[in-house]
């Protein structure tokens, strides 16, 4: 066995074997992949193994689309052939409007990736699969790339064409430990020798906490039982003339799909269950758990009401075995928080089908930092410190119950809810706050009218839209208030602070106290890595403020480049404090009537931050905004959160002050063309694609520079503004544009613009496409027009009022 290697591969699975093959495609070969047992003697083995060109965002279509054509080419090698199934086809079944809205969503986000679905009414869906009853039943959806894969011979081709590359695989071969040196190189204990590894790569599947454990790591992945049985032969089966489709069924949660002369049924139980939380036996390798099927009889009968020959048939296979979650069901795949030189693939539960595209995506980003898409759905670091086991079996959950019901937008279920609040939340409940969650927290989405008030989730505006509506004529006409939890905030500090972050940046750190600035951090590629709001505050303090969502994102990306000589440091204050922000034409009174100074617009203009008490409450106050309308960005500790809010509140009585939510934070950016990180800002493109080119100082050294000047003028896509002719809904992220029946891009996020009343979207697009543009919006298109910057107060006149 190797005493050295660049990479180490710890799991012999799909994701362990792709990780390795897909590694030597990308030019390394001194890696080695180690598994405890043989490979596949984990969830892989008794994996039903569909693979589907489906998913909902065009990350997760992009990487089965990898998928497919990698499985389809093993399975015509002629010296080591693949069993697969390709091109039997799939049907995802509907019985509400809402469901069958989204199948044309996924439709039109699907063209985008060069994937053809096809929205079926019921009829149509009962001809293509003859064994359906169409009661109940609107339609579907149709994939005609769907199949299924042998998951054993998938993984011993994938790692025989590794090892023809240079890589090594150890069979029966246990990691018993790690250890990481002080530079970020790895040893990897075994029972057989150690390892050393430059790089460590976790693809363990129900294991993973165990690796985890020894990097001192808790991943947000949990197991559930899933059984499925496989029928003696049936009739239906086999007279039908062709191969059946495979099938997926919200309504009844059940899957199937062709097993020789019969089917295999699957089921997704609402009393369903967790495996493994108390540790995981060594001797559970190519093994099982316990038959179980009186716990799938209500799954069962209503997939005999879908498909009543199954009713005739016999039993002749139960398989119940683990299969892994994560918190949003997507999985884990880049680099691991908070470590270096560490990655890892994980919560597969879709595993074969997808992990020919996941294992391709993480080798790019191991050997070049980056992959050919932004893979922010799929980064470990989406998730940060409350994403724990016990909450992401709650999560995994209500995820394996609702397997084939997709969250529609807008929609957050109840499970692991309340993991992150403020001293406010139970106060803004009080008020009629409806939340959303971001990164773990309880943020304000709307204010609802009565106790009572539900939404209806789609796809079209809802009876939200009016609420909506009001809020923002507060804030245009009068001043509201909105708390902003989870906002990332760290403060760098050191004599070396600011020169450093002033290279990390493409724009200028603000040299005066008491200014700030936005700057954009680039990947080395040139592209859009961060956007972070830069505030010069006294002390030789910087506050360096950024998403929610990108608490762990940036914290990495930033402590990645600190200087060695220990000039910078770099602190988080995220989870410490919570931004009010105070908008509106009344808010400069609002403001004066409970702090002490002058808010006047020459005392303290926009761009503007100074430390100031809010009542009693100590505060940082920035003349920042995000809607457009004179405002401020109050920051405080949590523990003064309700005193300001409090003081605030008291002096807005006498200006009718209100709240307002995330929704209407969305409506009012739009109007006013400001982006959203890893909506519109994504590493894909680069500023001058994205047009920040005014953030972008050619006159100074900047990280990513070198591959931004190569690059020169030319532009892969341009990221435009468009007003559309519609006014039932706003397209979806990802949705088709098109001009001249070509597909010209795709958008990146839209929403209705209350105070000018248009349908806004962003989008990226081929740069030369200036007129005859439609927009895909629930399967219908509908004409757009280009927009040249923003469409409400262009000049700033309000924010700087």
């Amino acid at each position: 066995m190797k005493s050295q290697a660049r990479v180490v591969v710890i799991g012999g699975g799909i994701a362990g074997c792709s990780t390795l093959y897909h590694l030597t495609q990308e030019g390394w070969s001194d890696v080695v992949l180690v598994e405890r047992d043989e490979l596949t003697s984990g969830t892989t083995w008794h994996s039903a193994a569909q693979v589907t060109n489906f998913g909902m965002s065009q990350v997760m279509i992009g990487l089965k689309s990898h998928s497919i054509k990698l499985y389809k080419e093993l399975a015509a090698d002629p010296e080591y052939p693949v069993g697969y199934n390709f091109g039997d086809g799939g049907i995802r079944l509907a019985n509400t409007q809402a469901h069958m809205d989204g199948y044309a969503h996924f439709t039109s986000l699907a063209k985008g990736m060069g994937v053809e679905f096809e929205v079926l009414d019921a009829q149509e869906c009962a001809r293509r699969h003859p064994l359906i009853s169409t009661e109940n039943l609107m339609g579907g959806l149709w994939d005609p790339s769907d199949g299924h894969i042998d998951p054993a011979q998938l993984c011993q081709a994938l790692a025989r064409r590794a090892r023809a590359a240079g890589a090594e695989v150890y069979r029966f071969t246990s990691v018993t430990d790690l250890t990481q040196h002080a530079d970020d190189s790895w040893t990897v204990h075994t029972d057989k020798g150690d390892i050393r590894a430059e790089i460590v790569v976790n693809a363990c599947g129900y294991r993973v906490n165990e690796v985890g454990a020894m990097m001192g790591v808790e991943h947000p992945v949990a197991s559930m039982e899933h059984q499925y049985f496989i029928t003696e032969d049936m009739p239906g089966v086999m007279e039908a003339g062709h191969r059946i489709p495979l099938l997926r069924c919200p309504i009844s949660d059940y899957y199937s799909r062709q097993e020789k002369n019969g089917l295999l049924v699957g089921f997704y139980e609402q009393g369903c269950k967790t495996w493994g939380m108390d540790g995981i036996d060594p001797k559970f390798s190519n093994d099982l758990c316990p038959d179980d099927l009186d716990r799938v009889m209500d799954v069962l009968e209503g997939a005999i009401s879908r498909m009543p020959a199954l009713a005739e048939v016999g039993i002749k296979q139960v398989v119940n075995g683990p299969i892994t979650y994560t918190i949003d069901g997507t999985p884990l795949v880049g680099p691991i928080p908070g470590k270096r030189n560490a990655f890892c693939i994980i919560g597969l539960r879709a595993g074969l089908g997808e992990g020919g595209g996941h294992g391709w995506l993480l080798a790019q980003q191991i050997v070049h930092g980056e992959a050919c898409y932004d893979t922010w759905a799929l980064d470990p670091r989406r998730f940060t410190g409350h994403a724990t086991q016990e909450l992401t079996s709650l999560y995994a959950i209500q995820d394996y119950q609702n397997e084939f019901r997709f969250h529609l937008p807008h929609e957050h279920r109840p499970a692991g809810r309340p993991a992150k609040t403020t001293p406010l939340t139970p106060i803004l409940e009080q008020a009629g706050a409806h939340f959303t969650v971001v990164n773990g927290w309880e943020r304000s989405d709307y204010f609802k009218p009565t106790p009572d008030f539900v939404e209806d989730y789609g796809y079209r505006y809802t009876k939200v839209h009016e609420l909506v509506a009001a809020e923002v004529a507060r804030v245009q006409n009068h001043v509201a208030l909105a708390e902003v939890n989870g906002f990332n905030r760290i403060e760098i500090t050191g004599p070396g602070a600011r020169d450093w972050l002033d290279y990390m940046i493409c724009s200028r750190v603000p040299r005066k106290i008491g200014k700030l600035g936005l700057g954009y951090l680039l990947n080395d590629y040139g592209n859009v890595k961060a956007e972070a709001t830069i505030a010069n505050l006294p002390d030789g303090r910087i506050w360096y403020g950024s998403a929610a969502a990108a608490e762990f994102h940036d914290m990495d990306w930033l402590s990645k480049h600190l200087p060695k000589d220990g000039s910078v440091t770099l602190r988080s204050l995220t989870n410490d404090h919570t931004i009010l922000v105070l908008a509106g034409p009344k808010s400069r009174a609002v403001l004066s009537a409970c702090a002490r100074g002058d808010w006047s617009a020459a005392g303290f203009p926009w761009l503007s931050v100074r430390e100031a008490r809010i009542g009693h409450a100590p505060a940082i106050v920035m003349s920042v905004s995000f809607s457009g309308e004179l405002a401020y960005e109050i920051h405080l500790p949590n523990s003064a959160l309700f005193a300001a809010y409090s003081a605030l509140m008291r002096a807005g009585a006498a200006h009718d002050i209100g709240h307002f939510g995330a929704r209407a934070v969305d409506s009012m950016r739009m109007e006013k063309g400001y982006l959203h990180w890893k909506s519109d800002l994504i590493t894909e493109f680069d500023p001058y694609e994205t047009g920040l080119d005014r953030f972008v100082c050619r006159d100074k050294d900047f990280l990513g520079k070198a591959a931004l000047m190569a690059r020169g003028d030319k532009k892969r896509r341009r990221l435009r503004m468009l007003e559309i002719d519609a006014t039932h809904a706003s397209p979806q992220p990802s949705d088709s544009l098109y001009a001249g029946g070509r597909l010209i891009g795709s958008v990146t996020s839209a929403d209705w613009g209350h105070r000018t009343g248009k349908n806004i979207a962003y989008a990226f697009m081929q740069p030369d496409i200036v007129e005859g543009i439609t927009v895909d919006i629930i399967g219908k298109p509908y004409a757009a027009r280009l927009l040249n910057g923003p469409v409400y107060d262009p000049d700033n006149s309000r924010v700087k009022s």
